[in-house]
């Protein structure tokens, strides 16, 4: 029988989060978007899934899936503490600096001695990186809006590190976290994004900023999603706005299905919904995250009741709820396993 995350690829939700690749004892498994052939024989070729010929049956991909764990009801029951901050040292970054402050912070300190993160170069193409020093973690500020399989990094930092940070986005979190529960406790902290929507990298690329902004993508320097509008500001220090729902039909197609806007799963939410501008939204989810944060919490200014708070995220989180509930429970009718959207406190 082939594994759960067979039917998740057939219904076109896989999330391409990379935690099957990731943990696949026999490399049966890769995540490449670019590919658009699925061939189980020719493992070159093979796009995301397991590959039913070489699979061995252990179902571990099937353990560490977000879409077979599914979602939760509720994602503000786990949420300990919940405040803005900002990095004292936050040049550069897209909002409070607080996820790049951490990494670097606990770096420093030797908590740390890899992250799992996404740097991106003039053209803004992304690319997975694994993180070593204080250094490296300039090279991942800012925010890209497009995916790639950052979990799937994973597999190489185990091979070499023992205390590992990922930093993702709701379904790279949620699959971080089934991955230290079920494989390997080498993932120490999981920080989490807030995230609406991601793009596949061509429609960004290509689609998004040429033809609906009219913008050089060179000329590109901060793109944000706020104020229900998707912004992108460029060298010359123009601003080019659209509304989100003009480009929000090009999100990827699991995108459609997610129903975690806040990274349920993670030690530590950070966003920039329900803090003022220039501030991150902080969201202590888990004892770990709450122990690691106290490690850095001197490089940080803190405000503890924010506004327009936990109101707006609220807000947003059932508007991700109202659009995309339906078609995920409409999809685990189609599944021979059980799955969906349960009322238990992760």
């Amino acid at each position: 029988m082939p594994p759960k995350i067979a039917e998740v690829i057939e219904h076109d939700i896989c999330a391409a989060c990379g935690a099957c690749e990731a943990v696949c004892p026999i490399g049966a498994v890769t995540v490449k978007k670019a590919a658009e052939i699925r061939d189980p024989n020719d493992l070159s070729l093979y796009e995301k899934g397991a590959g039913y010929l070489v699979c061995e049956g252990c179902l571990t991909c099937g353990r560490v899936c977000p879409l077979v764990d599914g979602f939760v009801e509720n994602e503000l029951a786990n949420v300990r503490k919940f405040f803005a901050a900002r990095s004292k040292e936050n040049a550069g970054s897209q909002d409070g600096g607080v996820t790049s402050g951490i990494l670097k912070s606990l770096f420093k300190q030797g908590k740390i001695d890899c992250a799992i993160g996404i740097t991106r170069n003039e053209k803004w193409e992304p690319k997975v990186v694994l993180l070593t020093n204080a250094e490296d973690v300039e090279r991942t500020r800012g925010t890209k809006y497009t995916s790639d399989p950052v979990v799937a990094a994973l597999r190489e930092a185990f091979e070499k590190y023992d205390r590992i940070a990922v930093v993702g986005v709701p379904c790279q979190a949620h699959s971080a976290r089934l991955i230290r529960e079920n494989i390997s406790e080498k993932i120490v902290l999981i920080i989490g994004l807030l995230c609406m929507e991601s793009f596949h990298r061509d429609v960004m690329l290509e689609k998004i900023i040429p033809e609906i902004m009219k913008v050089k993508i060179e000329d590109v320097r901060k793109m944000e999603f706020t104020k229900g509008k998707f912004w992108v500001y460029t060298s010359d220090g123009e601003v080019h706005s659209v509304p989100i729902k003009d480009v929000a039909k090009y999100a990827r197609n699991p995108c459609h299905h997610c129903c975690d806007y806040t990274s349920v799963f993670a030690d530590i939410s950070v966003g920039s919904v329900g803090a003022p501008d220039g501030w991150n939204s902080v969201f202590i989810r888990t004892e770990i995250g709450e122990e690691y944060f106290d490690m850095v919490r001197e490089e940080m200014e803190i405000m503890e009741d924010p506004k327009p708070g936990l109101e707006l995220v609220r807000k947003l989180i059932d508007t991700k709820r109202k659009n995309n509930a339906e078609h995920f429970k409409e999809v685990c009718k189609e599944f021979s396993f059980e799955t969906g959207i349960r009322s238990e406190t992760v």
